[in-house]
């Protein structure tokens, strides 16, 4: 095979920034192409205000289309609820090793069960979850229909618990959605409720949809992206539907009906305060999208990472919302340069995409240095 086009980083962030919509194209929420891989609710709002981030300034990222699951390496997402039991299917794990190391090592001997582990979850859930519910009730309720081994003894709560990775990602094939108020979590049935799978299908579709919008990638990036191994992934890889192109010397892949729009990818003019897990920010190719190893390190940290500042494609610092009084936000800003006049006053009026968001009254923007 003949090597792909050789492409550099500006024209692959130019593409991802159209691609992801941050354009703001005039779409409604549940319209957004980001939600065919969900966006990302941790910390809790995050998913709003990405959305809110690509919508229009008056159009507000609330839409009754749209559902809270655990989906992606189970953490929690936003997602069009049409699309649900499809996405449980093409979520369900490739096979037994794949099952097992999805669930990591907390409990090693229970791994080893791999797909019957997540089968046996999905099912208890689906038998637990008849209304709304307190999740720790559930997590008691799931833990006594499940094989020992899929739980542990918990010593400072003194009680046993099914491993936490296999709870949520076994959630959506059990048919659970999250309702959140204030720091509390409860689960409730989703109206459609299919079976759990018997295989997982259409794996190769997320595939697609993230090389569409975060490529072009390599297979590795998008295995782990999807938390499963680049060895599993390559059995249901799509690769009659890619073309191949280098950036910066490493061969990766898109979509070839995407080609087009990648080499013709010119940088958009804009500037968004983008929530910590946004949907761009989820690029596995960490070196391309922040090039700076101390930019990356205080992007993305082990626990409570920031928001980023987005300037015409190029991540140019972070930012971080707190209380400020009654109804007030401050929104603390640390780039990693120097602002120009037209950046820091875009940073302002998207501020107020966030108090709007956020349901503050009024938000004050305080430009820090790193």
């Amino acid at each position: 095979m003949a090597d792909g086009p050789e492409l550099d980083r500006g024209r692959v962030l130019a593409y991802r920034v159209t691609a992801q919509q941050l354009d703001r194209p005039g779409l409604r929420p549940a319209e957004l192409d980001v939600l065919a891989l969900g966006a990302q609710d941790t910390p809790y709002g995050s998913a709003r205000l990405a959305l809110a981030a690509r919508v229009p300034v008056d159009a507000g990222p609330d839409d009754d289309r749209l559902e809270l699951v655990w989906s992606v390496r189970g953490a929690p997402h936003l997602h069009r609820r049409a699309e649900l039991p499809a996405l449980a299917a093409a979520l369900w794990p490739l096979s037994d090793a794949d099952a097992a190391r999805r669930i990591g090592g907390q409990i090693r001997e229970g791994a080893k069960l791999g797909l019957a582990a997540f089968r046996a979850a999905a099912e208890a859930f689906q038998a637990v979850v008849t209304g709304e519910r307190d999740k720790g009730a559930v997590s008691r309720a799931v833990t006594e229909r499940i094989p020992a081994a899929l739980s542990y003894d918990c010593g400072p709560c003194g009680a046993r618990h099914v491993s936490g990775s296999l709870f949520q990602q076994a959630g959506l094939a059990g048919g659970v959605r999250l309702v959140v108020s204030g720091r509390a979590a409860r689960l409730a049935p989703l109206a459609e409720r299919p079976a759990p799978p018997d295989a997982a299908t259409g794996t190769d579709a997320l595939a697609l949809a993230y090389l569409r919008l975060l490529g072009p990638a390599t297979v590795a990036d998008v295995a782990g992206f999807l938390g499963t191994g680049a060895t599993e992934l390559r059995r249901v890889w799509p690769a009659d539907r890619l073309a191949e192109v280098r950036v910066d010397g490493r061969r990766v892949w898109l979509p070839a009906e995407r080609l087009d729009a990648l080499r013709a990818a010119e940088p958009a003019r804009l500037v968004r305060l983008l929530p910590p897990g946004d949907p761009y920010l989820q690029a596995r190719d960490r070196g391309l999208l922040v090039p700076e190893q101390a930019h990356q390190r205080q992007l993305w940290r082990i626990l409570g990472n920031p928001g980023a500042l987005l300037v015409d494609g190029e991540v140019a610092g972070v930012w971080r919302a707190k209380q400020a009084g009654r109804g007030r936000l401050e929104l603390s800003v640390t780039p990693f340069g120097p602002l120009t006049k037209r950046v820091a006053r875009e940073a302002e009026a998207e501020a107020e995409t966030v108090r709007a968001t956020r349901g503050a009254s009024d938000v004050r923007v305080v430009v820090e240095t790193g």
